[in-house]
């Protein structure tokens, strides 16, 4: 069990079965009476915020979860597989699950897979990530007028603003945990 005196941003516990983990946390001491934890609180299986407010004192409950290293494998409708890499259990989530990484995501990627009470409710990417850029416009040499940055089209479908010098056909990485562009990967 956890006291309301652990809570913090980034803690994860569950209320009535349903895990939660802390976006914003304020301590509020008033002039008498309890100290007060003003919580806003995100639902990890839907992914609704609420506000919340903990006396000290209070008892939480510590959320059943684990993280394994899963390889990504497919997409199929509006599922994606995703494979334990040392038992070959493949696991589904969906779309909706992987809303801000499924753009970055490309197959055999190796990510951290969030399991709650056994069931996969997320996903963590590697910090960094090198996809190939499928689509760029040509750069004119000297072209400093339109800017220091250009669009490409990415292999998983991503735009992404990048230097006017990065080709069609060469591999950028990404920090997935911006979405910018680092740097261009030597072939």
């Amino acid at each position: 069990m956890l006291e309301a005196s652990d809570l913090r941003k980034g803690l994860k516990f569950q209320i009535d079965g349903t895990p939660y983990i802390v976006a914003q946390f304020q301590f509020v001491k008033p002039g008498k009476g309890q100290a007060l934890y003003k919580c806003r609180l995100k639902n990890m299986l839907t992914g609704v915020q609420v506000d919340q407010t903990f006396r000290s004192g209070d008892k939480l409950e510590e959320a059943n979860l684990e993280e394994t290293e899963m390889e990504y494998l497919y997409s199929e409708g509006d599922s994606l597989c995703f494979m334990d890499t040392s038992t070959y259990v493949q696991e589904f989530l969906t779309k909706e699950q992987l809303e801000d990484v499924k753009e970055l995501l490309k197959e055999n990627t190796i990510c951290r897979v969030l399991l709650f009470d056994g069931r996969p409710i997320g996903v963590t990417l590697p910090n960094f990530i090198e996809l190939k850029v499928a689509e760029a416009e040509p750069w004119a040499k000297g072209d400093t007028a339109s800017g220091s940055t250009k669009p490409v089209t990415l292999e998983t479908g991503l735009t992404l603003q990048v230097p006017p010098f990065i080709e069609e056909g060469e591999v950028i990485r990404i920090d997935t945990r911006t979405g910018l562009y680092v740097e261009r990967v030597k072939g």
